[in-house]
């Protein structure tokens, strides 16, 4: 085994980073499909058949289906020296000895199949020699969860080859594959065709999740001025899947101007290219919309921290105008209790039964008793009255 093999079997044995949520991982694949994992201790040196994880495998001639092959090795036969001749194999979560093989027969890039293998990779566009490496992130909105769910394929494609790797349900490869099938003039313009089948396919998917997130960013608008407690966790959830389609969508811009630059050096068919320039535009609109999204929701976040300290500040003045009146309050009855204490204090010294008291048989005693209790009662009113406690 070489020495490249035996590092892309290693590195597929490190742990599989999902980036998908793992509702679609447990979907099965749209096509029929069997587990790749179910033979991790088959023999390296064992010839693979295309019957493990094969969504579907043929060989085209003119833009038709002329053979579907058991084997890779079947599939390599048919290819060298017929013009017009091209290979698709689809896969779907291969195992790392399907993914090796495929490479020894098509002279894969050791890099490439190792990505490959392990993916949770970003979307790029690498070259090696003649073949293409081209990473893709697909994306659907899930009407019932109102969530994003991310998916990711790998292609390789050849002078007369594509191969297609898929680690989650979508996209849904066969109907690209029906939709191509269906127009031989243009399948027949071979691997790059089926590049940009993918990459329209793609692209057009985005559609729908703009949608499904603007729908989502009028909920949070209303949910925000109408002062929803929840709506600030809403927002950064939904922020967390507008950054995740970000990532997915601005490197196909780049993706776009590389396959653009090579246009002329590679002798692109000038009506592919007019495909893959509405590709491009629709990838535009997408990544732009997206990045309006995440300046749509920083504004919003905004926007609930204001509304909050606003009706936090409302709050603490309604609770600071309601001490205030307790103030208020508290001082008219503490007032009122010292004027009348005066009165009572006096009243009660001079009920006390004691025979030796000043102006006890006084005739004037009573008299100049009520005379004092007026005095302090009036005295304590005037002096409340001027520092606004009554």
């Amino acid at each position: 085994m070489s020495d490249w093999r035996v590092r892309a079997v290693r590195a597929s044995k490190r742990p599989f980073s999902r980036t998908t949520r793992p509702a679609a991982d447990r979907s099965p694949a749209p096509e029929h499909s069997m587990d790749p994992r179910s033979d991790q201790n088959q023999d390296d040196d064992q010839p693979v058949t295309l019957e493990r994880s094969v969504v579907d495998a043929a060989v085209y001639r003119d833009g038709r289906r002329i053979e579907a092959p058991a084997s890779l090795a079947e599939i390599y036969r048919e290819l060298p020296g017929k013009p017009g001749t091209m290979a698709w194999i689809g896969l779907y979560r291969p195992a790392e000895a399907q993914l090796v093989e495929a490479a020894e027969k098509f002279d894969l890039h050791e890099l490439a199949v190792e990505d490959a293998i392990v993916a949770h990779q970003r979307p790029k566009l690498e070259r090696y020699g003649d073949t293409l490496f081209v990473v893709l992130r697909a994306a659907r909105y899930l009407d019932d969860v109102e969530e994003v769910d991310f998916g990711e394929i790998h292609l390789f494609v050849g002078p007369d080859f594509v191969l297609t790797v898929r680690h989650s349900q979508s996209p849904d490869l066969s109907m690209i594959r029906g939709r191509l099938e269906a127009d031989p003039e243009l399948l027949a313009l071979g691997p790059e065709a089926v590049l940009y089948a993918v990459l329209d396919a793609v692209v057009d998917g985005y559609a729908p999740v703009i949608a499904g997130l603007q729908h989502d960013i009028d909920e949070i608008e209303t949910e925000v001025f109408g002062g929803d407690p929840r709506v600030s966790r809403r927002i950064y959830e939904l922020s967390r899947e507008v950054i995740e389609l970000q990532r997915a969508t601005g490197p196909l811009l780049e993706i776009m101007r590389a396959l653009e630059a090579g246009f002329q050096k590679y002798g692109t068919d000038e009506e592919l290219q007019r495909y893959l320039r509405d590709v491009a535009d629709h990838a535009t609109y997408a990544a732009e919309r997206v990045d309006g999204f995440r300046q749509m929701l920083q504004n919003i976040l905004t926007v609930n921290a204001t509304l909050v300290s606003q009706r936090q500040n409302e709050e603490m003045k309604q609770l600071a105008e309601a001490g205030h009146a307790q103030n208020d309050e508290i001082k008219k009855i503490s007032s009122w209790a010292a004027i009348l204490f005066a009165p009572t204090l006096i009243g009660t010294v001079y009920g006390m039964n004691f025979d030796s008291m000043p102006e006890l048989h006084w005739a004037f005693g009573y008299p100049f008793a009520i005379a004092l209790m007026g005095v302090v009662c009036a005295s304590l009113y005037f002096i409340f009255k001027k520092r606004d406690w009554l």
